[in-house]
């Protein structure tokens, strides 16, 4: 098979498919309907022009008759009036109008004969087309209940398309719950196992303990405090020698200045 060929068999197929799945059979039973109608307007029609034929058919026979008989009575009088010559020139016409009126009459009759059969395909078409509006309206109402049924079970069963999406809508928020439950869950687990600290109460320590620091630092130099100035008296200066210590180490002015306060006061 040519590439040529493949192509238009599959474009041939998908068209098809897709207009299988448009396809309304109410929308094509409406139509066919439609075009039925279309139809039995023409038959109608078409008897009617029929019939106009024949009746102006009729009309002429009628007046070349009347003119024929006319010719008739003139050919009479002619003979009665001695006229001879008159009577076989009217009689001569009437001749003529003899012939065109037998051609009339078969023409007539030959309309007539349409007419009929035109009239019966009317009404033959008339009952079909009848018949056929039933038929259409018990499919199309057929058709109705079997979509609306089928809906109803695919909006039950969750096969249709609409409730399909939904469907599936629903177990990914399912499934995102559940994830989330289960983190939730081993997280309470790790923090209840002490491997993983609550943040509230990792924070809360460390402001107590900064408290406590602040505490302790606090009664640190307050000991301090009280110490240094316990060792200030006169008593622990001249026991101790940390006195003389801290007077060795003073720088040498101070110690000379202290020497010659001690000679003038001797």
């Amino acid at each position: 098979m040519s590439l040529m060929k493949r192509i238009s068999l599959i474009f041939r197929s998908k068209a098809n498919k897709a207009l299988d799945k448009a396809e309304d059979p109410r929308e094509t039973l409406d139509y066919s309907y439609q075009r039925q109608l279309e139809l039995l307007s023409k038959v109608r029609r078409g008897v009617a022009d029929v019939a106009t034929s024949r009746k102006r058919v009729e009309l002429q026979v009628n007046q070349l008759e009347q003119q024929a008989a006319k010719l008739q009575g003139q050919a009479e009088k002619a003979i009665g009036a001695g006229r001879e010559d008159l009577a076989r020139e009217a009689l001569t016409r009437k001749s003529g109008l003899t012939s065109q009126i037998t051609a009339l009459k078969e023409q007539q009759a030959t309309l007539q004969g349409e007419e009929e059969k035109l009239v019966l395909a009317q009404q033959r078409l008339q009952a079909k087309v009848e018949a056929f509006r039933t038929r259409k309206e018990t499919i199309k109402a057929t058709y109705t209940a079997a979509e609306a049924q089928t809906r109803i079970g695919e909006a039950m069963s969750g096969i249709g398309e609409e409730m399909g999406d939904v469907g599936l809508a629903i177990q990914r928020a399912e499934d995102k719950t559940a994830q989330m439950q289960a983190r939730g869950q081993a997280i309470d687990e790790l923090i209840a196992s002490g491997a993983l600290d609550d943040a509230s109460q990792l924070n809360a320590g460390d402001d107590i303990s900064r408290e406590l620091d602040a505490l302790s630092s606090s009664s640190d130099v307050e000991a301090e405090l009280a110490r240094l100035k316990a060792g200030s008296t006169p008593q622990a200066i001249e026991s101790g020698d940390e006195g003389g210590d801290i007077l060795a180490e003073q720088p040498e002015t101070v110690r000379a200045e202290g020497e010659s306060n001690e000679g003038g006061r001797a």
